[in-house]
């Protein structure tokens, strides 16, 4: 898997078509270049690992002086989703999503990518479209948070931690 700030390109290959979807959809959405080939044992397995993968690529693709937060509301169809993120470093995650399975894509990829992630379903009725709306609230919102500003967003600084040995 790799990932890179780019232009939203994606070539996912994983076994399980919506999930291909789900990381076009916020390939195209974050503009961040995507390349994906997962195959797992059991559904929840491959769900999980490639949410592992992706968070850890975007937090370390992360520019230390980026914005930090975003926040967007996304419409689709009768579906609305809102999503609140903060790359800062800490994990937290709330929802739910109305499928146990991409609910623990999100919970997985914010405990990976090192961020705080709020989704409201604000409204919908359609799993799809909730769950599509919700990557693509994520996506606007990664785009934000990754813009680069010259400094660091945090009255604190930055921290650097190191393993002595």
């Amino acid at each position: 898997m790799t990932l890179t700030r780019g232009t939203g390109h994606s070539t996912v290959h994983t076994t399980e078509a919506f999930l291909d979807h789900m990381l076009t959809t916020l390939a195209r959405y974050s503009g961040i270049d995507l390349e994906v080939d997962a195959v797992g044992d059991l559904r929840h397995h491959l769900i999980e690992d490639v949410a592992i993968a992706v968070g850890a690529a975007v937090a370390a693709e992360l520019p230390a002086t980026a914005a930090r937060f975003g926040d967007r509301a996304m419409p689709m169809d009768e579906a609305l989703v809102h999503c609140a993120l903060d790359v800062g470093g800490r994990f937290y995650y709330r929802g739910p999503l109305p499928s146990s399975l991409y609910d623990h894509w999100m919970r997985s990829f914010a405990e990976h990518a090192r961020s705080t992630l709020h989704l409201r379903v604000l409204r919908g009725t359609d799993r799809h479209h909730i769950v599509e709306g919700a990557f693509k609230a994520l996506g606007f919102a990664l785009r934000d948070a990754f813009v680069e500003t010259g400094a660091v967003f945090s009255t604190k600084g930055s921290i650097a931690t190191s393993v002595a040995g």
